[in-house]
């Protein structure tokens, strides 16, 4: 039995990270931030020639067809390199939404352009995953749609955004529909763009040919994966800052990675973070051949990592010193990354919640 990567996954991955590695650097992504673009539209071309917009999307329609386990190859490449494209909302939980509840017509005219990369897809259904706040909620009548959603995936250049309601239902919304109001949210984290939807009797196309509710859980495990993977790709990159600066940086006539404090700091972080990836690679198998385990592992890989992530942000920082907080070493957009990967589609906190609730250990 195999329980490792194949070929085919370990080749795609290190030719996506190559690739990264040369369309976004730190002075592109500081770039990026610092003028506040929707994405990248270069670096997103180059993981366009590459595939990656259609990696879930079907052969027929255009895309790889490939599984949740690829999609994750993938985010931890992008969160190694912070790259500020669209992915999770746009590659992973919008095909999900159009293979599972949409009707042919809508796979037809959509499915392809997501493939191609012609497409971006913000997605709002974070209420059902981190809970809803007070005053926001998104009601569907008549094919039309009123409320509030809050942090909206791949919210800047959005074509067309997937919406779901507070019943469960998924609905389709042009990015310029009369009536919907779009404001950008203003995170830690300036690689990604997350915003807010208001709805005043917004015409929406409700996606209805299979199981909205069930799409929609599929859409939650697969986001919060990709996440966990992105803070994956995210902590291997400050730890390899981190030893990289101990092995350069002297104090006492010594680099300090001899000193046997920062030795254990930086083994410390590689034991806590690298136990991690098995559990994504296996949460991300269960989605597609264990359906039963699939909200649960997902919840587990999205918990475990936010809290494994948040230790090698901190830790990885202290290993700079004073050097750790300043914008010259960037290391504070992994820092961000990782926070706020943390919190997208649930807390820590509200995916134990989960969890407890999967395995019955607490009411819903």
């Amino acid at each position: 039995m195999e329980f490792g990567l194949s070929e085919d996954q370990k080749l795609m991955q290190d030719s996506v990270d190559r690739t990264l590695e040369k369309v976004s650097s730190l002075d592109r992504v500081r770039k990026s931030a610092e003028a506040r673009e929707p994405y990248a539209a270069d670096i997103r071309a180059a993981l366009v020639d590459l595939g990656v917009p259609g990696i879930l999307v079907p052969e027929d329609e255009g895309g790889m067809g490939m599984k949740l386990l690829d999609a994750a190859l993938i985010a931890e490449a992008i969160g190694r390199h912070v790259a500020p494209v669209p992915f999770i909302g746009t590659s992973v939980m919008a095909p999900l939404a159009f293979t599972g509840a949409g009707s042919p017509a809508q796979q037809r005219a959509f499915l392809p352009k997501l493939a191609g990369g012609e497409a971006v897809a913000g997605v709002a259904i974070s209420e059902r995953g981190a809970g809803a706040r007070e005053g926001a909620g998104v009601t569907a009548s008549n094919g039309r749609l009123n409320g509030k959603a809050l942090f909206v995936l791949d919210f800047g250049g959005a074509d067309f955004y997937i919406v779901g309601d507070t019943s469960g239902g998924l609905h389709l919304v042009w990015g310029d529909a009369e009536g919907l109001r779009k404001t950008q949210l203003t995170t830690i984290d300036l690689t990604r763009s997350i915003g807010e939807l208001d709805f005043h009797n917004v015409e929406a196309e409700p996606l209805v040919s299979g199981d909205a509710q069930a799409t929609t859980r599929r859409m939650l495990d697969a986001g919060r994966v990709m996440l966990a993977a992105d803070t994956l790709g995210a902590g291997w990159r400050m730890i390899e800052k981190a030893v990289d600066y101990a092995k350069e940086r002297k104090q006492f006539g010594r680099v300090i990675g001899s000193f046997q404090a920062v030795k254990h700091m930086c083994a410390e972080m590689a034991s806590e973070l690298e136990p991690g990836r098995s559990l994504i690679w296996y949460a991300a198998h269960a989605f597609d051949e264990i359906p039963a385990e699939s909200s649960l592992m997902a919840a587990h890989a999205k918990a475990h990592l936010s809290e494994v992530g948040r230790f090698v942000a901190r830790t990885a920082t202290e290993v700079h010193g004073g050097m750790g907080f300043t914008d010259l070493l960037g290391l504070h957009y992994w820092f961000k990354r990782i926070g706020l990967d943390r919190q997208l589609l649930g807390s820590p906190e509200r995916v134990r919640q989960d969890a407890a609730i999967l395995q019955g250990w607490t009411a819903a």
